[in-house]
Parts: structure tokens; C-alpha cells; sequence
């Protein structure tokens, strides 16, 4: 079935695209609105929305994770074991993406966003500031392990991956927000290109529709991450805070509706 859409539709999607390139670029979570607006293209597959997804995710990440480099200095000794092993899972992931329902995932993504939400607003001060859990070898094997899971996470479903990028980084390694925000595009960058090395050599990418979307990304993400270095950790929470509520909302709807 041949995809079919009209002036209006491209320039919903296209909006979609800049607001998501602008979430993923403060705290991750576009691909929460890029991928439903994608599924709404009329002709257009499920596997085909999330392989053109991940062309304009990779273009908005690519220009965020490099605003963030130049302005925060995130540590690249953790950033590369992470985003090294997020490709790898990221490429796995694509190759279960046809295979294994995500209804499966919905319920236990959807527990452990609720208690991500209960847990960061019972802790107002998680997050304010960098207070490393591990150094050295553990430090860059406990990032390595994260990487692979959302890695992989990323490549079989994709919405919400810059998001559980930064609760980790957050919650388990010990950066503050913003920090740990500029760490998940890198890493971010890492698990779209992996995903990609499996759906561009299997002719699921829409090229015309994922460059489009891409450009629409890649401004959203250029002002995202201005506005987070600018604005700090704090704000970096709070816009954190919304994503996790409007996931933890979508989720739920995807259960409730069966």
C-alpha cells in the first residue's frame, strides 16, 4: 500500500518532529511523539515507522549531543563504553523488532515509570548535583551494562530511550540532570546509528520522510539543548518530570485500551 500524505499531514508531522527533537534534546522521550505520528502515516508499516524514526532521531541527537559537548563538557570516558555498548543492543534490538509484540514490554515499563515518578518527586534534591556512585573500572562497567540494556531496549521499541538514559545516569551512576542529560545524546546518537546499521541494508527506511523529519529534529534539538545548558539541572528535572507523566500517561492508555 502506497503511503498517502497530504500537505496538512506533513506539516503535523514535521511539527512533531521539531517538538521531539527539542524533548529528546532536554531530557529524551521525542520518540514518544515522532513514532505515534509516524504510525499515523496511512500506508505506512510498523516496522517502517520505527526504522524512519530512527533517521530523524539521529539527526536531531547529532546536533544536540554536539551543543552539549561544546557547552557541558560531558565525560566522553563514559560516554564511550556506554554508547559502544548501547549500539551493540541497539542493533540486537532492530532484530527482534519484527519477532517479539511490544504489549509484552507495555506492563513493566509502565511499573517502573511510576516508580521512577514516585521516587524522583519524593527526592526533590536527587540530581541537583554530580555525586558518582562508582570510579574507575566499576564506573565504566556499570555504564557499559546500562548502555547495552537500553541499547537494546532502543533498537526493539524506542520511544522514551533518552529518558531512561538519564533516570539511569541519574539514579544508578549518580550525575546531576544536566550532566547526565548531555551523556544520553551521546549515547543516544549511539543507539540510533545501531539500530540503523540493521534497517537501512533491509530497505526499511523511508529516506524522503526521515530526512524531513530529520531537519525538523535537528532545529528542535539545537534549541533544546541551548535552552537545558542555559537553564540548568533544575529545569532539566522538571521538563524530565512532564516526559516521565505523559510516558507513564500513554502507557497506560495502551494498557487500559488492550
Amino acid at each position: 500500500m502506497p503511503l498517502e500524505l497530504d500537505v496538512l499531514g506533513l506539516v503535523l508531522l514535521l511539527l512533531a518532529g521539531f517538538t521531539a527533537g527539542w524533548v529528546d534534546a532536554v531530557v529524551g522521550g521525542g520518540g514518544l511523539i515522532q513514532l505515534p505520528a509516524l504510525l499515523l502515516v496511512p500506508g505506512i508499516s510498523p516496522v517502517q515507522a520505527l526504522a524512519t524514526n530512527k533517521v530523524g532521531s539521529i539527526m536531531g541527537t547529532s546536533v544536540s549531543a554536539l551543543t552539549y559537548y561544546r557547552r557541558v563538557g560531558p565525560d566522553l570516558r563514559t560516554a564511550a563504553p556506554m554508547a559502544l555498548a548501547a549500539l551493540v543492543g541497539a542493533f540486537g534490538g532492530a532484530a527482534l523488532a519484527a519477532q517479539i509484540p511490544s504489549e509484552l514490554f507495555t506492563p513493566i515499563i509502565l511499573v517502573v515509570l511510576l516508580a521512577v515518578a514516585a521516587w524522583t518527586i519524593a527526592r526533590p534534591t536527587i540530581g541537583a548535583q554530580t555525586d558518582l556512585r562508582w570510579s574507575g573500572r566499576g564506573h565504566h562497567l556499570a555504564a557499559a551494562a546500562l548502555g547495552l540494556g537500553i541499547g537494546a531496549y532502543d533498537g526493539l521499541l524506542g520511544p522514551g530511550t533518552g529518558t531512561f538514559l538519564v533516570i539511569s545516569l541519574v539514579s544508578v551512576l549518580g550525575y546531576a540532570f544536566l550532566p547526565a542529560s548531555a551523556l544520553a545524546k551521546i549515547v543516544n546518537f549511539a543507539t540510533n546509528a545501531g539500530a540503523l546499521l540493521f534497517f537501512v541494508p533491509h530497505g526499511a527506511v523511508l529516506w524522503g520522510l526521515g530526512l524531513a523529519l530529520g531537519a525538523a529534529n535537528l532545529v528542535g534539538g539545537y534549541l533544546g539543548a541551548r535552552m537545558a545548558v542555559a537553564k540548568g539541572s533544575g529545569f532539566v528535572r522538571v521538563v524530565f518530570l512532564v516526559v516521565v507523566l505523559a510516558l507513564i500517561a500513554r502507557l497506560g492508555w495502551d494498557v487500559l485500551s488492550g
